[in-house]
């Protein structure tokens, strides 16, 4: 389990991941969950550090990762004002695909199994189920 306070600092945001990714490694995640869970993080702490915190130092982004065997959770809260995830626009929408904005949110939710945001907007939590190889099928034994 990771709780901790990082700087609103990109180089901080790479060592918070690489140590939630050793912990997933770890717990026996495939390298396709590592890959979703990397970019999901690196998504969530840019967006934290660049949007919501503004590059400002004297601000930090609280992280937690709970790795265990079948799922991981991660919520990253900045301090900043928030915003409204269901007011950025589709990046994918043909008037929106100049647009810089939006593209991180729709990469953590194509990649994570759970994606959802605090009221204020300045808080994301992510859950990754773990593969486990062959699907279950059911009715059979």
């Amino acid at each position: 389990m990771i709780d901790k306070s990082i700087p609103t600092d990109l180089t901080a945001a790479r060592h918070l991941t690489e140590e939630v990714l050793s912990l997933a490694v770890a717990a026996g995640y495939s390298e396709d969950d590592r890959f979703a869970i990397r970019l999901s993080l690196e998504e969530a702490l840019i967006n934290a550090i660049k949007h919501g915190n503004n590059f400002d130092r004297a601000r930090k982004v609280r992280v937690s990762a709970d790795v265990r065997a079948e799922q991981t959770t991660i919520t990253v809260c900045d301090e900043g004002a928030g915003f409204n995830p269901a007011a950025v626009p589709d990046p994918t929408a043909d008037e929106n695909l100049e647009k810089p904005s939006g593209r991180g949110i729709m990469l953590m939710r194509a990649y994570m199994d759970e994606v959802s945001y605090n009221d204020r907007g300045n808080e994301v939590r992510m859950a990754k189920r773990r593969c486990t190889g062959l699907p279950h099928l059911a009715g059979h034994n």
